[in-house]
């Protein structure tokens, strides 16, 4: 169909774009597919569809019959659509069967990061309500995810307690709902054995909803190798993704402004791009939008942070976080006084800048305190950097302090140096003193300054401090 604007040869963001656009006129009350509350058991659940309304709406839409169920199915398979019932099956089935719009929150195009945190903490949540009997693989994820985070199950437990308790203070069909969307977001990032994610191979996901489950060592080998199949593929489009992000800011894959100085000796880019220079440029502002873990591995950028956290009264948060930094990167022989000052500073009631953390993480790093060591603060600092991760950092990007450093900030000229020019900068360039070389250097120049003090100036010293020593 010429109405029909997906082609093979756009992009995976462009088609996501197209199935946003699409999805908003799915929604629209006055042409879009009817919608209507349907009973679920005993739950009434608002705005339900059907698959076989779904489908008739896409064959009206696109002039289309047959291409109307595949073309369905893509964006079940995508996670714009999800199933009331059958989750495992993300499919669209010609019938009555009940499905719902996926909340714009879960859509692709957000591109929020998948971590495997989140994906514990939603184990646990699951879990705990289904008190104990989870699906195969969902089991076998739990086990593996609570081997691999020993160190911080605490944490995702408590984070888990915490997100159901405050589901049960919601409605049942509000409640009901939102567990449907949550399942399906991680049924199409993190899926079951047997079924291939449309996150890795896009359009061409397909699963017939007849099809019987293989079982006994067959269905054990299929679901080895489908995770073996599934990791490879998360990591190689893990890796795309990042390098399609950075490209732009890698000076070797792109021009850097203002010019390049391992190709033209000219160091301006690194003189603009110093730890705390006062105004800096719009690419490195860029990479702060990027993620919450680039904002703070710039000192620029925490800088600008901790502006915003101090003008929202909540700068103890940022301090506390980069004093376990400092515990956990330091010298062994200062550790425990580190510890201390720590814990007097920021845990200890009535301490000067107190942080709000709940019981059980207090409580965890209270006991590890007797016996320090340099991640005895680590659930404390994870409880902090996911609150300031999904609290704070996404009120500084849309905050006056964010927006003003991107207005100063600056874009530098290009410079343009002719081959005579290159030449010449190539014969001033110097090599590089080593490390070692500058510290001895430094220890010269001390023991010099040493040697040079008056020593009858230091004999008079002592002589005054014995006599009024010997007068008191």
């Amino acid at each position: 169909s010429k109405q029909l604007s997906w082609k093979p040869r756009l992009t995976a963001h462009h088609l996501s774009l197209q199935a946003e656009k699409l999805m908003l006129e799915m929604q629209d009350p006055k042409t879009g597919v009817k919608s209507q509350p349907q009973r679920l058991v005993i739950t009434t659940i608002p705005h339900a569809i059907t698959g076989e309304d779904i489908i008739a709406w896409l064959a009206d839409r696109f002039q289309v019959d047959a291409q109307g169920l595949s073309f369905g199915s893509t964006l079940v398979a995508l996670g714009y659509i999800y199933p009331l019932r059958d989750h495992k099956r993300l499919v669209i089935k010609p019938d009555a069967s009940l499905y719902r719009f996926q909340t714009p929150y879960f859509w692709p195009t957000q591109q929020w990061p998948v971590e495997d945190t989140d994906y514990a903490i939603y184990l646990a949540k699951r879990n705990i309500r289904k008190k104990g009997i989870l699906e195969l693989h969902e089991q076998e994820q739990y086990n593996r995810l609570h081997k691999w985070m020993n160190h911080k199950w605490d944490f995702i437990v408590m984070q888990a307690k915490e997100q159901y308790r405050a589901a049960k203070e919601r409605k049942k069909p509000d409640r009901v709902v939102f567990e449907c969307q949550e399942r399906a977001y991680w049924v199409v990032h993190r899926p079951p054995p047997g079924t291939v994610s449309a996150m890795d191979y896009g359009l061409d996901r397909r699963i017939d909803p007849n099809t019987e489950e293989v079982t006994g060592e067959s269905a054990r080998d299929l679901r080895e190798l489908n995770s073996l199949s599934s990791c490879f593929s998360s990591c190689s489009c893990s890796l795309v993704k990042y390098c399609a992000t950075y490209r732009s800011h890698d000076p070797f894959l792109s021009n850097c402004l203002p010019s390049n100085p391992w190709l033209t000796d000219d160091v301006t880019y690194w003189t603009l791009n110093m730890p705390n220079v006062e105004i800096p440029t719009k690419m490195r502002v860029e990479r702060w939008t990027f993620s919450f873990g680039e904002l703070l591995s710039d000192p620029r950028g925490r800088n600008d942070f901790r502006l915003f956290l101090k003008k929202e009264f909540s700068g103890e948060n940022l301090a506390f976080w980069e004093s376990c930094e400092d515990l956990k990167w330091g010298t062994a022989a200062t550790m425990r006084e580190k510890a201390e000052q720590i814990y007097k500073t920021f845990l200890a009631r009535g301490a000067p800048r107190w942080i709000n953390i709940d019981g059980k993480t207090m409580e965890v790093t209270v006991k590890g305190l007797k016996h320090p060591h340099r991640y005895v603060l680590d659930a404390a600092q994870t409880h902090i950097y996911m609150l300031m991760k999904k609290d704070s950092y996404g009120r500084y990007m849309k905050s006056p302090v964010f927006k003003d450093t991107l207005q100063k900030a600056m874009s530098p000229e290009e410079h343009k140096f002719s081959d005579s020019q290159l030449e010449q900068n190539a014969k001033k360039r110097r090599p590089s003193l080593s490390p070692i070389v500058l510290r001895q250097q430094e220890q010269e120049q001390k023991a010099k300054m040493a040697a040079n003090v008056d020593i009858t100036q230091v004999m008079t010293k002592l002589s005054k401090q014995g006599r009024e020593g010997g007068k008191s």
